[in-house]
């Protein structure tokens, strides 16, 4: 596995023992469709949160979360609205995402909790 793959799949790890150690039930990793992934989906309480996990090995070039971008955003809202579709439930959905920057002393993470909202007006292509 290339070393890139590596630190996403530790940081993925990280992200979901964490969530977990929350309470939160994790109900899929890497959910694919299409071209669209969702790196992992949760449930806190009546709460669907899909939750985008960036991992780099240093903040150098900014935070991890820095990279997830408007593209990004309306594929994890079109791969969030298949989910919905998938799980045949109407459920409110928010969208987090994990910053992990594995150091040599540990691994730090950051969890912003409604990292961006959906606009009614949005279009996903």
């Amino acid at each position: 596995m290339a070393t890139h793959l590596k630190k996403g799949a530790h940081g993925e790890q990280a992200a979901c023992h964490y969530l977990e150690e929350k309470g939160w039930s994790i109900l899929a990793r890497n959910w694919r469709v299409g071209r669209d992934e969702l790196d992992i989906v949760a449930r806190d309480g009546d709460l669907l949160v899909v939750v985008e996990v960036k991992t780099r090995a240093s903040e150098a070039h900014g935070a991890p979360y820095e990279s997830v971008g408007t593209i990004k955003q309306h594929r994890m809202i079109r791969a969030a609205e298949a989910y919905l579709d998938h799980l045949g439930e109407d459920l409110d959905v928010r969208f987090d995402i994990i910053s992990v920057v594995l150091h040599p002393s540990g691994t730090r993470l950051e969890h912003i909790e409604e990292a961006f909202y959906p606009t009614p007006d949005e279009h996903t292509e």
